[in-house]
C-alpha cells in the first residue's frame, strides 16, 4: 500500500492497521460529529415561528438565524482554519465541539434575539472548521482508492441530520419549546464531543505548518478559485428548487400537507443514498465523476419543470434530485483537496475550509434565485426548477474547463 506524501504525514502506523481491517472508528467519530452540526444548520427554519412568538420578532427577521449561521460558516471558518493551522488535529477538533456545545448553550439561554444571533454566528465558525479539516483527516483514514467514500460516510451524517436530526428537533421545539431544542443539540454535540475524544488517533499529524501568508495563497490560486466557484453554482443550484420544495410540492403537484412531509422525507432518504453512491463514484477521478452528475442533475431539474405537474411522476423526478443533490459533495471535496496538495502543499485544510463555505455561499445564492423568481409576475414558483437547472449547468461547463486544464498540467 503506498500513500502520497500528504497521507504519509498524517497517517499514523495504528490508523494504517484499522484501515485494513476495515472502516476506522475514527470515521465514525467524525460521522457522529457531523450529524450534530448538520442538525443545527437546517433545524433553525422548522422553529422560526415558535421563536419570533417567543422573542417578539417577526418570523421575516427570526429567518436572520438561518443567515448569520451560514455567515458565521463562510466567514468565521476559513480564518479560523488557517489561525489554528499549527494546532494539533485531534485537540482541535475536539475543541470544536466544545465551541460547538458552548455556542449552543448560549443559544439555548439567550434572553433577547440579539444575543441568539450572536451564538448562531460562533457556532457556525465551529461547522465550516470541523468539516474542513475533518474530510482531510478522513480521506486520509482510509486506502487511496476510498478517500471519496470516507469522504462520504462523514457527510452522511449531514444528510442523515436531514432525515432524522432536523424532524426530531421541530417536534421538540413545537412541543418543548426552541430552547429545548437547541438543548437537544448540545446532547448531540456532547456525544460528538465524546466520540472524538475516544476515538480519534492521537497522534494525527499535519503537514508542515505555514504562515498565515502562505495559508491565504489558496485565495491567489486560479484552479481552486475554480472548483470554488463550480461548488458554489454546481451544489447552489439545486436550492433554487429545494428552498420551495414543500411549496411546490402542495401548491403545484397537489398533494396535502401531510403527504408533502413525507415526501420529504423520501427527499432526505434519497440524499443519503445519493451521498454514499456519489462518494464510489467519485474515488478514481473526482473531476470526471463530477461533470456527468452535474449534467445529469441539470437535466432532472429542466424534467422537474415538467413532471411537477403530475402526482406520480413529480415522486419519481423528486427521489432522482434527491440523490443527484448530494452526490456530487464527496467529490467536490476530494477535489479540492487534491489540487490544493497538487498546486499549494500544506493548505489542504484551509482549501477544504472555504469549499464548505462555497457550499454554504451555493445555498444563498440558490435561495436568493428562488425567491426571486417566486416573487416575480412574470416567473412565479414553476421557474425554479428549470432556473435551478441553469445554475446547475454552469457548475458542469466550470467543471469541464477545470477538468482539462488540470488534465493537462
Amino acid at each position: 500500500m503506498e500513500y502520497t506524501n500528504m497521507e504519509a504525514a498524517l497517517i499514523t502506523p495504528a490508523a494504517v492497521t484499522r484501515t485494513r481491517k476495515g472502516l476506522p472508528a475514527a470515521l465514525w467519530a467524525l460521522t457522529i460529529s457531523a450529524f450534530a452540526i448538520g442538525t443545527t444548520e437546517f433545524v433553525a427554519v422548522g422553529i422560526l415561528p415558535t421563536i419570533a412568538q417567543s422573542l417578539h420578532v417577526s418570523v421575516a427577521t427570526s429567518g436572520l438565524l438561518v443567515s448569520i449561521y451560514a455567515m458565521g460558516v463562510a466567514l468565521g471558518g476559513p480564518l479560523l482554519t488557517a489561525l489554528t493551522g499549527r494546532l494539533p488535529r485531534k485537540p482541535l477538533l475536539v475543541g470544536l465541539m466544545g465551541l460547538f456545545i458552548a455556542g449552543h448553550i448560549a443559544s439555548a439561554m439567550a434572553p433577547d434575539f440579539i444575543t441568539l444571533l450572536i451564538a448562531r454566528f460562533i457556532s457556525g465558525f465551529a461547522h465550516a472548521v470541523f468539516f474542513g479539516v475533518g474530510a482531510t483527516i478522513a480521506a486520509t483514514l482510509v486506502a487511496p482508492d476510498k478517500k471519496a467514500t470516507a469522504i462520504a460516510i462523514m457527510f452522511a451524517g449531514l444528510t442523515i441530520a436531514i432525515i432524522v436530526g432536523v424532524p426530531l428537533g421541530t417536534f421538540i421545539g413545537q412541543h418543548f419549546g426552541w430552547r429545548a431544542t437547541f438543548l437537544g443539540v448540545v446532547l448531540l454535540g456532547a456525544v460528538g464531543f465524546a466520540a472524538t475524544w475516544i476515538l480519534l488517533p492521537n497522534h494525527l499529524k499535519s503537514s508542515p505548518p505555514l504562515k498565515l501568508k502562505q495559508q491565504l495563497q489558496v485565495l491567489k490560486s486560479g484552479p481552486i478559485l475554480l472548483v470554488l466557484a463550480i461548488t458554489a453554482f454546481g451544489y447552489g443550484g439545486t436550492f433554487v428548487t429545494f428552498t420551495y420544495l414543500a411549496t411546490l410540492l402542495e401548491k403545484i403537484s397537489g398533494f396535502s400537507a401531510a403527504s408533502v412531509s413525507l415526501l420529504l422525507l423520501v427527499y432526505g432518504l434519497a440524499i443519503a443514498l445519493g451521498n454514499v453512491i456519489g462518494g464510489k463514484l467519485s474515488n478514481t477521478n473526482p473531476a470526471k465523476a463530477l461533470i456527468s452528475m452535474f449534467f445529469l442533475q441539470a437535466l432532472v431539474l429542466l424534467l422537474f419543470s415538467f413532471t411537477v405537474y403530475f402526482k406520480v411522476a413529480a415522486v419519481l423526478t423528486l427521489f432522482a434530485m434527491g440523490i443527484l443533490s448530494f452526490a456530487t459533495v464527496p467529490g467536490l471535496q476530494l477535489y479540492i483537496v487534491q489540487l490544493a496538495e497538487k498546486y499549494l502543499p500544506g493548505t489542504e485544510d484551509i482549501a477544504s475550509s472555504l469549499n464548505i463555505s462555497a457550499f454554504n455561499l451555493g445555498v444563498a445564492i440558490g435561495a436568493y434565485v428562488g425567491g426571486k423568481a417566486v416573487g416575480s409576475a412574470a416567473l412565479g414558483l414553476p421557474a425554479t426548477p428549470w432556473l435551478g437547472a441553469l445554475i446547475v449547468l454552469l457548475g458542469a461547463v466550470l467543471t469541464v474547463f477545470s477538468y482539462r486544464a488540470n488534465k493537462s498540467n
